[in-house]
């Protein structure tokens, strides 16, 4: 418990404890009443204190005011008893509320523990001094040892240890890495101590980037949580109206009309009894905790979602697009044949890993990998890079062009029929063609299982769009089971594709699947962007709505149940007060009901509909459903 609700608890305990005591003790009227005013204004005061705020500064309809007409109403009804147990309960649902929504920051706060504290620097001379990691420049070497935080991102120069990633990726086993490898600041270095060279600003670092995230999801709100806002705005003047008529139309019809009794008294109460029941507490709180906690909860899993409004668009995804490439395959490619025309295999992948030197993309690495020497920088010269179909560049003098079937056409080559499975990348030198070289890319183990987990939850279409010739793309659609495929698609194309597909008819909402390297635009076109195994990339938590930290295509089957579990609480509440609200609200207009239930009713609807949001945080079933 924080200060404040330790001191809102023995507040509670010492009034129950005296209103316990007057209801036993037998007092006449009107001293019992003016002993009544102790408890209450031990747990009343700061609700007096904020009505009265509230008039003074033109904003009167709150829970505050509601509480303090009823309340203050009743004792001059001489409800004293009444009176403040309406503001006990009241309190005691407060506390209860307060305690939930500290279990869910407490979840947050957790994730954002991942912030290191400090670096150890290493000096030119080699002696250690600890720092603030914001004070590290990149290039500098930072020494971290078992145990501790890894404060940037960097790479390993010296060491071997293994890294406990799961506060970034909710993956439980750690990974073990060596020299050479990258490291993400905010894991935890486990087993051995690393030297590591930063490779990014504190700033600019992923951890940052994730903090900064978290921090403002909460300002992105979703649709149920603006109409409850709304709602609340237009709710509280108008039951506050209600009970207003519901007190004077009925007495002054009795006595203009009927000549009877105008009956003030029972119709006051009946008035006081409305207001404690239309406090809009259950909703005004419990809708926006419901969402806070999802997302809380969705972070602990490794699923980074920017805020509330992305959370209910998830729940409401129909069909996903998926790109190929380290999405649904792990985006390590082999070359696995070369098919040289006239001259030595040899040659013909010298040419290409030559051309292909600059690139970062995974064919590209896969060809240097392949051939698997030094490369001689001064043999390549005015490289070009022609956007979706490969490279030219001038090697030993030599017009080389390196690409897919497109390059080759556009140079006026024609092309051999190419058998087989897998990506294919043609060499031309001079304009005479040179011969192929195959490369394949596995699919992920976990995919097809991901696939099937996608259409068990009612997703209706999965397409795959990719840059890759049809060929080895429907090899890799039939597999996974996925239902409609768009191959040859330049990176324009891919926006174009997705374009179409928001256009079709009763298609539902749609969400794109990319490893947020070249899919920026195509994750923001999509009703929703989803990137993958984003653990150290800048790009994909720049770009996408909801980022899946590791590599895995079962996380998105994950993040949808966590974000359908949660919009299903937000409609189970609004129904259920709803419901309770306004049932009470007739039996007190008709008398059925006293305060007394008013106020059990009124603070057992919050404490249920709290209680129902705090679910949203156990994502423990969601994510091992499937």
């Amino acid at each position: 418990m924080t200060k404040k609700q330790k001191k809102m608890l023995t507040r509670i305990l010492i009034a129950s404890g005296f209103t316990a005591l007057l209801f036993l003790l037998p007092l006449r009227e009107p001293f019992k009443g003016l002993l009544f005013l102790i408890p209450y204004a031990v747990i009343g005061y700061d609700i007096l204190r904020n009505a009265v705020r509230g008039v003074i500064n033109r904003q009167p309809f709150d829970e505050n005011f509601l509480m303090a007409v009823a309340t203050v109403g009743a004792f001059a009804l001489g409800e004293y008893a009444e009176g403040t147990a309406v503001m006990l309960f009241y309190q005691i649902g407060e506390l209860f509320q307060s305690c939930a929504v500290g279990k869910s920051r407490r979840s947050i706060a957790a994730l954002m523990d991942i912030r290191p504290d400090f670096a150890v620097l290493e000096s030119d001379g080699g002696s250690l001094m600890q720092v603030d990691p914001e004070q590290v420049a990149v290039g500098q070497i930072i020494v971290v040892k078992p145990g501790e935080r890894i404060p940037l991102d960097g790479v390993i120069l010296e060491g071997r240890s293994a890294i406990d990633t799961s506060s970034l990726t909710g993956e439980s086993l750690p990974r073990t890495v060596g020299v050479g490898d990258e490291v993400i600041g905010g894991c935890i270095n486990q087993s051995g101590p690393l030297r590591i060279r930063t490779t990014k600003p504190f700033g600019e670092s992923t951890v940052a980037k994730i903090l900064d995230l978290v921090e403002n999801a909460s300002a992105r709100k979703a649709v149920s949580e603006r109409f409850i806002s709304k709602f609340a705005r237009y709710y509280t003047p108008a039951v506050c109206l209600s009970a207003l008529l519901l007190a004077l139309l009925p007495p002054l019809v009795n006595t203009l009309l009927l000549s009877t009794d105008a009956g003030w008294s029972v119709w006051i109460y009946r008035a006081l009894t409305f207001l404690v029941i239309s406090c809009p507490c259950a909703l005004v709180i419990s809708i926006p905790l419901t969402f806070f906690a999802g997302i809380g909860g969705a972070g602990r899993a490794g699923i980074l979602v920017k805020g509330s409004c992305y959370l209910e668009t998830l729940a409401k995804v129909r069909r996903i697009a998926f790109d190929k490439t380290g999405t649904v395959t792990e985006g390590v490619f082999e070359v696995t044949d070369i098919v040289p025309v006239g001259v030595e295999s040899e040659t013909l992948l010298t040419y290409a890993a030559l051309a292909e030197s600059d690139s970062n993309h995974p064919i590209s690495k896969s060809l240097r990998s392949a051939y698997g020497k030094p490369i001689d920088r001064e043999r390549i010269k005015q490289v070009r890079e022609i956007g979706g179909q490969g490279v030219c560049a001038l090697i030993d003098g030599k017009s080389i062009a390196v690409g897919n079937a497109r390059l080759m056409e556009s140079i006026g080559l024609s092309l051999p029929p190419c058998e087989g499975i897998g990506t294919v990348v043609h060499v031309s030198v001079d304009g005479a063609y040179l011969g192929h070289i195959r490369i394949d890319d596995r699919i992920k183990p976990q995919a097809a299982t991901a696939i099937a987990s996608l259409k068990k939850l009612g997703i209706r279409q999965t397409v795959m769009l990719t840059g890759d010739r049809r060929q080895a793309a429907e090899e890799v659609a039939q597999a996974l089971g996925i239902d409609r495929l768009q191959a040859d698609l330049l990176p324009d194309g891919k926006v174009e594709a997705v374009e179409s597909l928001l256009k079709e008819e009763n298609g539902g909402t749609l969400a794109f699947v990319g490893d947020g390297i070249n899919d920026a635009p195509v994750l923001a076109r999509a009703d929703i962007g989803i990137a993958m195994g984003a653990l150290g990339s800048d790009a994909a938590i720049e770009a996408a709505d909801v980022v899946l930290m590791d590599d895995d295509p079962g996380k998105i089957a994950d993040a949808i149940r966590i974000s359908r579990k949660c919009l299903a609480i937000v409609y189970e509440n609004i129904v259920f007060s709803l419901g309770i609200k306004l049932l009470f609200l007739a039996m007190s207009a008709f008398g059925i009901t006293d305060m007394w239930l008013a106020i059990f009713a009124d603070v057992g609807v919050m404490v249920l509909a709290v209680l129902n949001a705090v679910r949203a945080l156990s994502v423990k079933n969601e994510t091992q459903k499937g």
